[in-house]
């Protein structure tokens, strides 16, 4: 029903539908890249499990339908998300409007309880590039964003991008549950499911804050 179904996970979704989103899902999650047109017909999930200061994350990751028609359906993956990845194509400035119309949509649905990330893709292409880097980010930085750069086809940033969104979701989530104990009222906070797990000595990398392979 949502992306945080079974509790335990921090959830995030992809958006907008542009093929950048699809590229760079899956170079993350399964380390593929197809350098072909790909257009998302239905909403996929895929998982990704952290280890970030030897706690156990697991990542509930919805790469929405890349077909406008969908866009009513927004909701049912948004709605209990602790993050969101928007992306551009840095060559489109088409897609970079798309963004900002996101913005304007998940702002005023869910006001700042959702980590956003902006992300301009496709920086093998600068050369090509029609969104200004001083315009990304002055945009990001206006509506509470953090922005990225990243190259799904030369793996570049997305790592990054995932581990320091995970751990914004997790500090957020952190102190939701400080005003919890407080007996502060908190939007939302009982809509997101994050249990933050300290791992068993044994079960922890030896890197600390780095990202497993699974």
């Amino acid at each position: 029903e949502t992306p945080l179904e079974g509790g335990g996970e921090g959830a995030l979704f992809a958006f907008p539908p542009v093929p950048d989103v699809t590229s760079l899902v899956l170079r993350y999650c399964e380390n593929k890249f197809n350098d072909k047109h790909i257009t998302t017909l239905q909403a996929s999930f895929l998982t990704k499990k952290l280890n970030i200061g030897g706690k156990r994350v697991n990542l509930a990751i919805w790469d929405t339908a890349g077909q406008e028609r969908f866009h009513a359906l927004g909701p049912i993956y948004y709605r209990d998300s602790n993050g969101a990845i928007l992306v551009y194509d840095i060559t489109d400035e088409d897609s970079f409007q798309k963004v900002k119309n996101w913005v304007k949509e998940l702002r005023k649905m869910l006001g700042n309880e959702i980590c956003l990330c902006i992300v301009g893709n496709k920086i093998d292409l600068e050369k090509e590039r029609h969104v200004s880097i001083q315009e990304a980010e002055s945009y990001a930085e206006s509506v509470g964003a953090k922005h990225y750069h990243t190259s799904a086809k030369q793996n570049k940033g997305i790592e990054e991008l995932f581990l320091d969104l995970c751990k914004r979701m997790i500090e957020t989530a952190q102190v939701d549950e400080r005003a919890k104990g407080n007996g502060s009222s908190q939007p939302g906070a009982a809509r997101r499911g994050v249990q933050i797990i300290d791992d068993e000595p044994q079960a922890q990398s030896s890197g600390g804050g780095c990202c497993s392979s699974g």
